[in-house]
């Protein structure tokens, strides 16, 4: 355990959003979130889309699973909620934290409805705030399909750089191997 991540922040906020640890008994919100965005999330996000289950019981599950990892210092997951309408409009995950260098992946997704607004942007920005002022990263990477353009625009435009394709790295649910494509951003390159 660190110690001095004792007192992080549980939410961010941006313009329109807030970004904050997800809380006891929101599994059944989050399972809406994700059943609402099933098609696009089951070709890039299957693992999660398993995880999280058909059931509140098993959403509620998967979140207090990552209450508990926030807890522990092991991962951190973030709710996004639209200021105007307090509705669960995406998530954000670090994790796979190697607090050796320290570095860490981050993926994310936001609803169907409110993309190509900006708000994933503003969000991303705020993150990545956090990831290196107050978790003290030195890294922070990204893979993505190879032919999610939104996705890789989206890390560009908040200072991640490409550093590499990765070959037969992803297969799909419905069997086929995809390419991934990797963005890092490091303390370094950070402007703030």
């Amino acid at each position: 355990m660190r110690p001095q991540l004792f007192n992080i922040d549980t939410a961010l906020l941006t313009s329109n959003c807030v970004v904050r640890r997800f809380r006891e008994n929101e599994g059944g919100v989050f399972r809406n979130l994700i059943e609402q965005n099933k098609d696009y999330l089951q070709d890039h996000f299957p693992i999660l889309v398993a995880e999280v289950g058909a059931d509140d019981d098993s959403a509620e599950c998967f979140l207090r699973e990552r209450i508990a990892a926030w807890l522990l210092q092991q991962d951190f997951a973030f709710g996004i909620w639209h200021n105007e309408s307090t509705e669960l409009i995406g998530y954000v995950h670090i994790f796979d934290i190697n607090w050796e260098v320290p570095m860490a992946e981050i993926s994310y997704f936001i609803d169907k409805d409110h993309m190509k607004q900006g708000l994933m942007t503003e969000v991303l920005a705020r993150v990545l705030r956090f990831v290196f002022r107050q978790l003290e990263l030195e890294k922070i990477y990204l893979k993505t399909l190879s032919d999610n353009f939104a996705s890789q625009r989206l890390a560009r435009r908040v200072g991640f750089s490409r550093e590499g394709d990765l070959r037969n790295e992803f297969r799909k649910p419905g069997g086929m191997i995809a390419d991934l494509v990797r963005f890092g951003f490091s303390r370094e390159t950070y402007g703030e």
